[in-house]
């Protein structure tokens, strides 16, 4: 006889025991039983940040620079192409409506916020729609991921645009200016002489524009500028008839770069007109094809240069810098570097023309 006793079943007793994997209980729980972990790592959505602003379907990847579309290659294929668009439709806004272009800077930099070019494009924008602090913070990452000074002139007017005309000279002095590309130096010379302007040392503002570039004899692309604010500079310290030589060199120079204008030669063209969308007139349909990068097929008439309709930036509360091409001075940066307009880096500087500049002809 067995004195043993029966094993017990297990299932009758209270159910099936048996070893579980742990969190099997939390992730049975529902939402509410999630890990800590997990809660922790999840990315709150904010759901009133600004939403990315729409791009017309025309506007496709490929009507980036290609050397431009090579930096973002280390991105995931989507998620590049929808920063190139972003790009491009800075580079076809920044002439027309500045406000627009910047917005399409800063979803570009949400996306590609350790690309160079795409802080570059961020700090260019900032510059041109008068955010001078986000300019600097930005053209300094841009500065250190890629080793280059090409947008330091816009960082030294950005400083006077901020009131601090000090600060302007020790950052226009903390690089050796022989070692800077002749338009970049240019450029420099001509806000180190407004923040000298600023401080009101009127001839230390005419000796930072006597560099090598200043040469009569010698007409380069960026001569026009540099003769202006030299003559301009001249006229403060009552120099009058020096001052009218250097505007006639600036106009002559202004004169052999425009070129010809004889309408005989002048060749017309007609080109489609994009339509830029905007997200209160889409339907739920189109918002999708954005986020998703889907769009209709290109059309093949479309050129990446055309003009664009005047679509006036939104009015705010910050400091506005002057029009572009006008006004009296010539001290802020002309130009910058390249860009998908100029055929050089990237988009590296407002359109060229003058510049008063924040701080002068206040």
């Amino acid at each position: 006889m067995n004195d043993k006793p029966a094993p017990k079943d297990r299932r009758s007793a209270g159910g099936d025991d048996r070893r579980k994997p742990a969190g099997a209980e939390l992730r049975s729980g529902g939402r509410e039983s999630r890990p800590d972990w997990q809660t922790r790592v999840a990315t709150p959505r904010d759901e009133h940040a600004a939403k990315s602003p729409m791009i017309p379907d025309e506007i496709t990847d490929q009507d980036l620079e290609l050397g431009i579309r090579v930096q973002l290659k280390t991105l995931t294929a989507e998620n590049a192409e929808m920063t190139a668009r972003h790009l491009a439709m800075v580079s076809l806004l920044h002439d027309q409506d500045p406000e627009l272009a910047h917005k399409h800077a800063l979803a570009a930099a949400k996306r590609a916020g350790r690309i160079a070019i795409v802080r570059e494009t961020l700090g260019v924008t900032a510059y041109q729609v008068g955010d001078y602090g986000l300019a600097i913070r930005e053209l300094t990452t841009y500065r250190r991921l890629s080793g280059s000074n090409d947008q330091l002139p816009i960082m030294v007017d950005s400083e006077r645009g901020l009131g601090r005309p000090e600060k302007a000279l020790e950052l226009g002095r903390s690089v050796d200016r022989k070692s800077l590309p002749a338009s970049v130096r240019v450029n420099l010379a001509i806000v180190m002489s407004g923040a000298r302007l600023d401080l009101g040392q009127n001839d230390l503002a005419l000796a930072e524009l006597e560099i090598p570039e200043l040469d009569p004899t010698k007409v380069f692309e960026f001569s026009t500028n540099l003769f202006r604010a030299y003559a301009e500079t001249l006229i403060i310290g009552n120099r009058e008839s020096e001052a009218k030589k250097w505007f006639d060199l600036a106009d002559r120079a202004e004169l052999h770069f425009l070129g010809n204008k004889n309408p005989e030669n002048e060749v017309f063209s007609v080109i489609e007109e994009i339509e830029i969308p905007e997200a209160s007139k889409l339907d739920r349909h189109s918002k999708s094809q954005h986020e998703h990068g889907t769009r209709a097929s290109r059309d093949s008439s479309f050129k990446p240069d055309r003009p664009n309709r005047d679509a006036p930036g939104s009015s705010g509360d910050k400091p506005k810098r002057p029009p572009f091409n006008s006004g009296p001075r010539s001290s802020g940066p002309p130009a910058g570097g390249g860009g998908p307009r100029g055929g050089g880096k990237g988009f590296g500087g407002p359109p060229k023309g003058r510049s008063r500049g924040p701080g002068r002809g206040r």
